[in-house]
């Protein structure tokens, strides 16, 4: 047996999803994380020195 009855309801999608790691290119990933890793070895040093 079918269902007689339509689904015409649309799902919301927000206009503005706001930033996600998941809509970047991979080099710009690899970019990003070597940023963060530079980041980490000035702050050690900054605190070793």
């Amino acid at each position: 047996m079918a269902h007689a009855h339509q689904h015409d309801h649309v799902h919301a999608v927000p206009e503005a999803p706001g930033w996600s790691l998941l809509r970047l290119s991979a080099a710009a990933r690899v970019g990003l994380a070597a940023v963060v890793v530079a980041l980490v070895w000035v702050a050690t040093l900054l605190v070793i020195g």
